[in-house]
């Protein structure tokens, strides 16, 4: 089910504490199924950690995939619940852990099926069944790209790179809901990810989480010597013109 890596033995080397903990029986019969399916070849390493879900490098014949698992017990989705609730897409779900998880996976592969049919630069989607989400690798060598927040020298085309993609996505009626520079890759383009608290359009929080992205990303482009007008900037997102 998992392969040695070739060159990344520091991913290796905290893999199977990581898996003991990520890997409860259900998500290992779901890791099964999608290698059966033929979604993945292999399962191969942890690329990325985080309080509610770990990124897997996998393999399909020479490409690299990445694989999101939300982890199930964890804390913290009390507070995610106000992304569900207001949310058409997911009326009707049990609020119990294991269906709220099950339900941000979903969210975030549907979030991901807009950005890709707008012209966003994020993950590409692949699959997706229970607590798993299979996309796009973005990164090169088995390694993901730098994040903006890790970023040497900051440029201000790709903060208008950035600012176009969620001029995209507004127009296509989604929200990301969690822009910043830890949610940025740096690759030949910027790409955003981390897209499971985004809202679609007739979310209570739709405006509120627009405004809280545009500001987050202003700010922190501001602090690096590249300054732009939230006002302006936003009244540009919400024109009709591209």
């Amino acid at each position: 089910m998992t392969k040695k890596p070739l060159k990344e033995k520091k991913q290796l080397k905290e893999r199977w504490e990581i898996e003991e903990f990520v890997f409860d029986k259900k998500t290992l019969l779901t890791i099964a199924r999608i290698i059966k399916k033929g979604v993945i070849d292999t399962l191969d390493y942890c690329v990325s950690t985080g309080k509610e879900a770990n990124v897997y490098r996998a393999s399909k014949g020479d490409k690299n995939l990445a694989v999101k698992i939300y982890k199930i017990e964890t804390t913290g989705f009390e507070r995610k619940n106000r992304y569900l609730e207001g949310d058409w897409r997911f009326k009707g779900i049990r609020w119990d852990e294991r269906s709220i998880t099950y339900a941000f996976a979903r969210k975030e592969f549907k979030n991901l099926e807009i950005a890709e049919k707008a012209g966003v630069h994020a993950p590409k989607p692949y699959y997706v069944e229970n607590n798993i989400v299979v996309m796009g690798f973005l990164g090169e060598g088995g390694l993901p790209y730098e994040k903006l927040k890790d970023a040497k020298v900051i440029r201000e085309e790709d903060l208008d790179i950035i600012l176009q993609d969620i001029k995209k996505m507004y127009k296509a009626g989604l929200v990301h809901g969690d822009i910043s520079e830890y949610n940025i890759l740096l690759g030949d383009a910027p790409y955003l990810i981390d897209f499971s608290e985004g809202v679609v359009k007739g979310h209570p929080l739709f405006e509120e989480l627009l405004e809280r992205d545009v500001r987050n990303i202003l700010n922190y482009y501001e602090k690096n010597g590249v300054k732009r007008d939230f006002e302006k900037t936003m009244k540009w997102i919400k024109e009709n013109k591209d």
